[in-house]
């Protein structure tokens, strides 16, 4: 019998196109109806590696990729949200989470895909209400999952009757690291472990390879998930590429081990499937869920082992900007209201310092265009912004407390300060945001123009710096010179726009680079309003 290679290959991308919409589709309508606050549940649930677990099994579950989830802990470990242990709990949850996905495809609705396509669109298109159309989109990508698998599996059936399929087949029973090999490879091509394991269900479903034969590509398969992760963490943070590294040392020691036993562990999995009457795909599903779940029990206890090889594997000190308030204890709040104020003091004094580091950033970013400078201005931000709210938190906590006079003022003072600190973080981030928009769309801002960038990114520095200088050490001095500045900078910005007009006359300038140079200048000047807003309070206290 010939075989239409053209209408095999068809179906077959089509279809796996099709399933990985689906996985996608169904993972961010699960996201939306979650409320979107998976960064909110990886920090708070993360207090130790087993509720780590516990919370990457959840996120996994709810964005069905294991590998979107390494790379959400990738992020939080470089920004300081989470340890390299906390980490590690939660790669190997993603790791079970992931086989959800499995246990769907093993349930055998392929027959009612379209149908269940036709109600998610319904449910997408003939409501208003969002909650219903997140739950449409759930419905319509769990669908389309279904549909992708059948034309997959309708593409791959005429290779039942190929020779050459039948001796690769033979060759990957009699060679279990052919089958790792194969696996790893397929997934790092598809970057898609759900989509290979489904692919894999279906291969075993239709008898085109055997069990022996399809454990070992189970096994690749997760090991080639991992490189998503890996390439998140190309470029970025020490501890970033030490999170990356484990979940692949992790699943290459789970494949070693499962390698070792594989004669014995392919007599569980068949057991199972006769004992519990499995189907095929159901039972590349439990074998899934075994390796993972075993796997995670083996190497759990040695969480501090598998930190200790990636350090080592990936020496240097890392730079890690700590999100997380140092100097809150609620405990003062009741016990003693003036000592919480000192406390929350000390922390909007560390917020502070980040503004100024953030600005040392933006500034470096602006004259050297290294997206380092940029990255690192960004976690920036995004601490104080943390600290914003965790500052605020603890004063509004603390208004409940009995408070003198002076204490009230001072409480007063630190709520004001906390939102102007955070808006000089908005304005910096503004800032690197007008260099990258200048980079993307090769804005050319002329040496004269750079040269008065220069001298203002300097005052409003020092500006921002002598202001919390001010706050801490309460000199009224130290206040006046940031009020005097601030006029200079309020000067220098006026200045500064209209030489810029009449260099864009000139033809120096484009009005492009005319309309970032003018950005730049006004946020500048506003981190000078918060400045001064800053050492204005320092002068009422006094």
């Amino acid at each position: 019998m010939e075989l239409n290679w053209q209408e095999m290959l068809f179906q077959f991308i089509g279809g796996l196109g099709i399933f990985l919409f689906g996985i996608k589709y169904m993972g961010d309508g699960l996201q939306k109806s979650a409320g979107d606050r998976l960064r909110e549940i990886l920090d708070k649930f993360t207090t130790n590696p087993f509720m780590g677990v516990l919370a990457g099994i959840f996120v996994t579950v709810l964005i069905q990729s294991s590998s979107g989830t390494t790379v959400i802990v990738v992020g939080l470990v470089s920004a300081g949200f989470m340890t390299l242990r906390q980490a590690i709990g939660v790669v190997m949850g993603a790791n079970i989470g992931t086989t959800v996905t499995a246990f769907i495809i093993g349930i055998d609705i392929g027959e009612y895909a379209l149908p269940i396509i036709a109600l998610g669109a319904i449910l997408l298109f003939f409501f208003k209400n969002k909650k219903i159309q997140n739950i449409g989109q759930m419905v319509f990508g769990f669908g389309g999952l279904f549909y992708g698998l059948e034309l997959m599996s309708g593409g791959m059936k005429p290779l039942r009757d190929l020779q050459s399929f039948h001796e690769l087949t033979v060759s990957l029973s009699d060679n279990p690291i052919l089958g790792v090999v194969v696996g790893t490879v397929f997934t790092l091509i598809v970057q898609s472990s759900s989509a290979t394991i489904g692919i894999l269900q279906e291969l075993y479903g239709s008898g085109l390879l055997d069990l022996d034969a399809a454990l070992p590509v189970l096994f690749g398969d997760n090991i080639g998930t991992t490189i998503t992760a890996v390439l998140a963490a190309l470029g970025a943070s020490v501890a970033a590429r030490r999170t990356a590294a484990v979940h692949v040392l992790f699943n290459l020691i789970g494949t070693t081990i499962f390698l070792i036993i594989l004669p014995l562990f392919t007599k569980v999995i068949m057991f199972m499937q006769s004992s519990l009457n499995l189907n095929e795909p159901m039972t590349i599903a439990f074998a899934h869920g075994t390796f993972n779940v075993t796997n995670t029990i083996i190497q759990f206890p040695f969480i501090a082992v598998l930190a200790y090889i990636v350090t080592k594997l990936i020496p240097g000190k890392d730079a890690i900007i700590d999100y997380n308030a140092q100097h809150l204890d609620p405990v003062f709040i009741q016990q003693s209201p003036a000592i919480a104020i000192g406390q929350a003091k000390e922390e909007v004094l560390r917020m502070g310092q980040f503004a100024v580091k953030g600005l040392e950033e933006t500034n470096e970013f602006l004259k050297t265009k290294n997206t380092k400078n940029s990255e690192t201005a960004y976690q920036i931000e995004g601490a104080i912004n943390n600290l914003d709210k965790k500052i605020t938190d603890y004063l509004v906590d603390l208004s409940s407390a009995s408070l003198s006079e002076v204490e009230s003022e001072r409480h007063s003072i630190l709520m004001d300060t906390v939102r102007d600190i955070e808006r000089i973080g908005d304005h910096f981030e503004n800032i690197v945001e007008l260099v990258e928009y200048q980079q993307a769309n090769k804005v050319k801002i002329s040496e004269e123009a750079m040269n008065d960038l220069e001298e203002m990114f300097g005052l409003t520095i020092s500006t921002v710096s002598q202001s919390i200088e001010a706050l801490d050490v309460n000199s009224l001095d130290v206040a006046r010179e940031v009020i005097e500045k601030e006029d200079r900078i309020d000067k220098m910005e006026r200045k500064l726009r209209k030489q810029h007009i009449l260099r864009m006359n000139e033809g120096k300038c484009t009005g492009q680079s005319g309309i970032v140079f003018v950005d730049i200048i006004s946020n500048l000047e506003r981190i000078g309003d918060h400045a001064v807003n800053i050492a204005e309070a320092v002068l009422e206290l006094k």
